[in-house]
């Protein structure tokens, strides 16, 4: 069970990283890569928060204690 819990802080952390991209490309700060197609459109900055948020979710249900 220790192993599961870790996996899932694990993918909470990079789920928290890939959301704050996403809410950052979406909101325009970040233009990479150029071509994007998430650049500038505000789904993919809701997209970004709904990741991030289930990412802390999974984080703190890894940490948990039993």
């Amino acid at each position: 069970m220790q192993i599961v819990r870790g996996l899932a802080a694990i993918v909470g952390v990079a789920m928290v990283l890939m959301g704050l991209l996403w809410i950052l490309q979406g909101l325009d700060i970040v233009r990479w890569p150029a071509s994007s197609f998430m650049l500038g459109d505000i789904v993919w900055t809701r997209n970004g928060a709904v990741l991030a948020v289930l990412g802390i979710v999974l984080i703190w249900l890894g940490r948990k204690r039993a």
